[in-house]
């Protein structure tokens, strides 16, 4: 699904969409409490999409990030602050049967893509 046809999700809704379930064996594979680089986006059948975190009305989204005292980026415990990067530039997944949740972007540079993946824990979303 496009991200121009998924619904813009705010903390609340990001919450109320996913559970806190920590997987099942639909999911078990996707073992990411941290953001963790995937060979190719993750999708159908594995997962489905729900909504994204992308606001159309932002032009350029900030890269700026949010962390609690001693997390970074690659922190399990990092806040998920949905209006903050990388988290701004994500779309939510969840998993058909549990319901768990996860993050979806892709990290372009020069020379290189990154598909990246992260597990919702609901407790950390801002």
């Amino acid at each position: 699904m496009p991200t121009n046809t998924l619904p813009l999700l705010d903390a609340a809704a990001l919450c109320a969409a996913v559970s806190s379930s920590s997987g099942c064996p639909h999911c078990a594979s996707l073992v990411c409490p941290g953001w963790e680089s995937a060979s190719a986006p993750v999708g159908p059948p594995l997962l489905e999409p729900v909504g994204t975190l992308r606001d159309p009305d932002v032009y350029e989204p900030t890269f700026e990030e949010v962390h609690d005292a001693g997390t970074t980026y690659w922190h399990p415990r990092a806040p998920i602050a949905v209006h903050a990067f990388p988290c701004n530039r994500a779309d939510v997944w969840r998993c058909p049967d549990c319901r768990r949740g996860f993050l979806q972007y892709t990290e372009t540079g020069g020379y290189y893509v990154d598909h990246r993946l992260r597990s919702i824990d609901p407790t950390l979303v801002r």
